[in-house]
């Protein structure tokens, strides 16, 4: 029985050590994945292949999303955006001081924000 405890323990705690968290600003209304998010301060929760998009402790989204390595860093953090319809899809974000970049769809970008 405890056997079966601690191995849920570490199991728990390693999906929790790989997620990394960022903070990132809309300053537009935008769309992900069809659900709209207001302009604001978000926490995005970037785990293997999916992000948690949070607003102080309330979960807004949690989307499937492509995780990559670049080879440099980004100096700052960059929304880019898809413009249909006069509404701004989130296509990927750049993490600023970090090699990450977040995907959440194909697509041209034809707007940016940050």
């Amino acid at each position: 029985m405890i056997k079966q405890v601690l191995t849920s323990f570490a199991f728990v705690a390693l999906s929790v050590a790989s997620a990394a968290t960022y903070k990132v600003s809309l300053i537009e209304p935008s769309v992900l994945k069809g659900q709209a998010i207001k302009p604001g301060d978000y926490q995005l929760n970037v785990k293997e292949n999916s992000v948690v998009i949070e607003n102080g402790k309330k979960v807004q989204i949690e989307v499937p999303a492509k995780i990559e390595t670049m080879d440099k860093k980004y100096d700052r953090t960059r929304v880019l955006y898809n413009e249909k319809k006069g509404k701004l899809s989130i296509q990927e974000i750049e993490l600023g001081g970090t090699a990450t970049k977040v995907t959440f769809d194909s697509g041209v970008q034809t707007g940016g924000g940050e």
